[in-house]
Formats: C-alpha cells, structure tokens, sequence
C-alpha cells in the first residue's frame, strides 16, 4: 500500500522533473527564436494588446532600468515600438510590430516543435497525474 507520504513525495518528483523540463523548453524556444527568456515573456504579455513600461516590468517582474533595456533590446530588434496614448500624451504603450507579431506567432509552432522532446519522457502515471491537475 503506499502512503500519502509517498505519494506526495512521488507528485513532488514529478513536478520538479515538469518544472526542468519548462524551463528546458522555454530556453528551446528562446533559442529558436534567438530572444532571452525576458524578452519571449515580454512578447508574449504584448501578444494580448499594447502595454505600458511599468505593465510589462509588472509582469514580468523585472525593475523599471532592467524593464527599459529590454524594451531598448526588443526595440533595436525591429519587434517593439513605442506610441504616445492619444488620450494622454505623457502616456507611452510599447506595442508588437509586424516583425514582432511574426516572431510571436511563430512561437505556437517552435513550442510545437519542441514539445514531444521534452514531455516523451513522462510516464503513463504522470501523464494522468497533470490531466488531473488541468
């Protein structure tokens, strides 16, 4: 018989394992697509519609000078761009560009790609055990 002390140690395990193989697959992508991890997360909250600096460093939970390099990165890449609000001019939105919007539409496809890779290697238990937690 196994004990919930086993089996929370088991769900422990596997989620640890997910959690490497995330991370594993973000860095895959983020090669792929030859963007840091910041800068694919900060892609994909701007997929949703245009964002203020100070949105975007909240979601992405990096401080204001480190939120304005990569805005400054992203920038030079051709993917975002900077637009005063109509409403309020002392208001700038950083937007996709149509390169940007490219390269975050190619991110379904990269994760697509690399997806079997990095989730062959779960079990039949913990294919049920993550059906669960959806």
């Amino acid at each position: 018989m196994v004990t919930r002390r086993q089996l929370v140690a088991e769900l422990g395990d596997a989620m640890q394992r997910y959690q490497r193989s995330v991370q594993a697959y973000d860095d895959a992508v983020g090669r792929a697509l030859a963007l840091g991890p910041a800068d694919l997360r900060c892609l994909d909250w701007l997929v949703d519609g245009p964002k203020t600096a100070g949105a975007l460093a909240t979601a992405t939970g990096l401080r204001p000078a480190a939120t304005t390099a990569l805005i400054d990165r992203l920038e030079a890449k051709g993917l975002v761009e900077r637009v005063r609000s109509e409403t309020d001019r002392r208001v700038v939105h950083l937007r996709l560009t149509a390169s940007g919007r490219d390269a975050a539409a190619k991110v379904p496809h990269v994760l697509a790609a690399v997806n079997n890779d990095f989730l062959r290697g779960f079990s039949e238990a913990e294919w049920k055990q993550l059906r669960k937690l959806i």
